[in-house]
């Protein structure tokens, strides 16, 4: 076998593992919302048999932490307690996307999977798997310029989804991708939200657009508040002035308490 052949049967095979694992998971993006409920449940039982295996192996830590530690991670029972906890954890939500490559290999589709998860259905993802931190590392991993067509698509979609909400925590992370996949389509429908009846889309996608067109200004708080002072005056003003919530002013109760800029 070449090395080539070699190379490309560990990928087969780590794209299998990583489907054994987590494959059951765009049930949580499924249209059909009795699929994403059974989805749902599939992600509670792998959290409560992980939690269960944590919890074994904890028991089993302290009862073998006596021993050197070349010993302890002999120890036959400790040791299979460690893996069946790896593995229960590899199969739950954001747990099973810790430490793969969200930018690229076996992992991307349900790095994906996950940010589409958050973007579509937004309280199913805070109800069940709720994880700010992972969400923004996905989404600094694809702020890359070399995706491949399928994936830039994908990454083009969730900048339209997320411009027409509400601000959420960390979608301000998506001017990054914005900038990565720039281009015709993207640009043609931020330009159709900046129309659109949607104030929060005639906001956002009016914002992201000036960053597009001057990719030497930060993606900072300052900055999109200078934008939105300078834009009052403008066709924008009405998603500023309307009975929504304030987006430059985060914090305050009833007037856009997450709402930092996209």
């Amino acid at each position: 076998m070449t090395n080539g052949a070699a190379g490309a049967g560990a990928d087969s095979d780590e794209a299998e593992a990583w489907h054994e694992r987590l494959g059951w998971a765009f049930g949580l993006i499924a249209d059909d919302p009795a699929e994403r409920e059974a989805a749902l449940a599939r992600l509670d039982w792998a959290r409560r048999n992980a939690w269960a295996a944590l919890d074994r192996y904890n028991e089993l830590w302290h009862l073998t932490r006596s021993l050197g530690p070349e010993e302890q991670y002999q120890e036959a029972a400790f040791k299979r307690a460690r893996e069946v906890y790896a593995d229960m954890r590899g199969q739950t939500l954001p747990e099973g996307l810790w430490g793969g490559q969200g930018a690229g290999g076996p992992c991307l589709p349900y790095a994906l999977l996950f940010l589409e998860w958050e973007a579509r259905f937004p309280r199913e993802w805070t109800e069940h798997a709720k994880a700010w931190g992972t969400k923004q590392s996905l989404i600094r991993s694809m702020a890359v310029a070399d995706h491949d067509q399928p994936t830039r698509a994908k990454l083009i979609d969730l900048v339209e989804i997320v411009v027409q909400r509400a601000h959420r925590c960390k979608d301000r992370e998506y001017a990054r991708v914005a900038r990565a996949v720039d281009g015709e389509d993207l640009r043609h429908r931020l330009s159709t939200a900046v129309t659109s009846d949607n104030p929060w889309a005639r906001l956002h996608a009016g914002y992201v657009l000036w960053l597009l067109d001057h990719p030497e200004v930060p993606n900072t708080r300052p900055v999109w508040r200078a934008w939105v002072t300078e834009t009052a005056g403008s066709s924008l003003a009405p998603a500023i002035s309307s009975g929504l919530p304030s987006p430059i002013t985060p914090g305050v109760p009833g007037r856009g308490a997450q709402h930092d800029g996209p």
